[in-house]
């Protein structure tokens, strides 16, 4: 599937300003990514939340695309942040992996979507809550405390995640994960994540996101006795991903832009 940009009709977002496409033109791309992601989330997030028929409807559409890859879902093309990710891609001569972000942009929306289902009294894409983070506040959820964290089925589940070799397979470990955290309703950062699924498809940035899945998880556990305080090297954050650390990385989707 290749992404084209659109043109805005009477229901669709505001257009972008000059300002946001010259900076969209600066950014690297998995904060495109990141950015395309987030600003879609942030906008149907809050209407779902309000019970907007709009958005219960796209979101039972996104839903069948969990777990999927972008092409393999045909009424789902051009639905999920695609749209979004086009219009920030608008000029970008030099963006030659667009069907990765596709990809990325794609599947962090649809599980999100699988998340959110059933849920109106809370958002399940919460800023800076990573997947490792995510997956160890569902272990302390279901009551494995101290060193059995190490051994739980659920930590497990991650290193399957970070041990897949195609995209695919990702996409069903995921899934399942996804599938628990909504149990819980523990919330993820989807912004994030799909700028890490976009980064994972290059071979050689694959094993830079295998280790900050990682340290995402190993760095919670240090972090939960610390609430409130900021660790040795500054913030949580800092230790997981400066890239993605300011605000306005991620364009502001917390607003919907």
């Amino acid at each position: 599937m290749t992404i084209t940009p659109t043109t805005a009709g009477a229901d669709a977002s505001p257009p972008v300003e000059n300002d946001s496409v010259r900076d969209a033109e600066r950014l690297p791309a998995h904060r495109l990514v990141a950015r395309a992601t987030g600003r879609y989330i942030g906008r149907i997030q809050p209407q779902y939340l309000a019970d907007r028929p709009s958005a219960v409807s796209e979101l039972a559409r996104l839903r069948r695309g969990a777990g999927k890859r972008a092409h393999e879902v045909t009424d789902l093309w051009g639905v999920g942040g695609t749209e979004d990710l086009a219009e920030l891609l608008a000029g970008r001569t030099d963006f030659i992996r667009a069907e990765d972000a596709e990809e990325a942009v794609f599947l962090a929306s649809t599980l999100w979507a699988l998340h959110q289902q059933s849920g109106r009294d809370q958002g399940m894409h919460e800023r800076n809550q990573s997947l490792g983070g995510a997956v160890r506040t569902l272990i302390r959820a279901q009551g494995t405390a101290g060193e059995d964290e190490e051994d739980s089925p659920l930590r497990k589940r991650l290193v399957r995640v970070g041990t897949a070799e195609s995209l695919g397979s990702v996409a069903v470990r995921l899934r399942e994960i996804v599938l628990l955290l909504r149990g819980a309703k523990v919330p993820l950062d989807y912004a994030r994540l799909a700028s890490q699924l976009y980064r994972w498809q290059h071979r050689p940035d694959r094993a830079g996101v295998q280790r900050e899945w990682g340290r995402e998880f190993h760095l919670a556990a240090a972090s939960a006795g610390k609430k409130g305080r900021p660790t040795a090297s500054g913030t949580d954050s800092e230790a997981i991903d400066r890239t993605l650390a300011a605000d306005e990385e991620y364009g502001g989707y917390a607003a919907g832009e």
